[in-house]
């Protein structure tokens, strides 16, 4: 694992845009960004995402070409960059664990999101970027590679399910609600506070 800037991310992406385009349009989609929390500790990383999150926000990437094929989101893996919070050990869908998501890692993620995006030259809404559980409920709308595997929305019933992310245990996203249409759902958090870092950009 490797510490980077988001200027270094932002090069990383670029760099990378043209292999990941190619992958995603094998499959007939455009690439995506899938956010996860490693359900781990804080500090330790997985080579599973290109991009982890540390609890004070570092970031830290375990390769340095993105349309490399990780393993992080079931069936959606080619054509698209993982991003994961280091943390959430023992979390699901009433607690976040002994290490939930901290303040520095939400906006680090939120950073990572806008500049992944801005590189890769993809809107951030939830046709291209979402978390693991919102993939797991294909909520992407004209993407369905899978039957839905979300906490709330397990056809398999075998417990095998995915979640994370959907609240961050904050003022803005404070509890379990996959129903919320108020924006409190943690992806439209984390998408809301891209755009945000987006516009500042421009």
């Amino acid at each position: 694992m490797r510490r980077v800037t988001l200027d270094e991310l932002a090069q990383i992406a670029s760099d990378s845009r043209e292999a990941i385009w190619e992958k995603a349009e094998q499959y007939g989609r455009d690439p995506k960004v899938y956010l996860h929390w490693s359900a781990g500790h804080y500090g330790q990383f997985y080579a599973d995402y290109h991009i982890n999150i540390d609890a004070d926000g570092g970031l830290y990437v375990s390769t340095d070409d993105f349309s490399e094929t990780l393993s992080h989101t079931w069936h959606r893996n080619t054509g698209a960059v993982g991003i994961a919070l280091a943390g959430c050990y023992g979390a699901g869908s009433q607690s976040l664990g002994d290490e939930p998501p901290t303040a520095a890692q939400i906006e680090a993620m939120a950073q990572a999101i806008q500049t992944v995006c801005d590189a890769l030259w993809l809107t951030i809404d939830k046709a291209h970027v979402l978390t693991h559980g919102e993939a797991a409920n294909n909520e992407d709308g004209d993407w369905s590679c899978h039957n839905p595997y979300a906490w709330w929305n397990d056809s398999y019933g075998d417990g095998d399910t995915r979640g994370d992310l959907e609240y961050l245990g904050t003022k803005e996203s404070p509890s379990y609600n996959p129903k919320a249409t108020d924006g409190s759902r943690g992806g439209d958090v984390l998408r809301g506070k891209a755009i945000w870092y987006h516009n500042q950009a421009k």
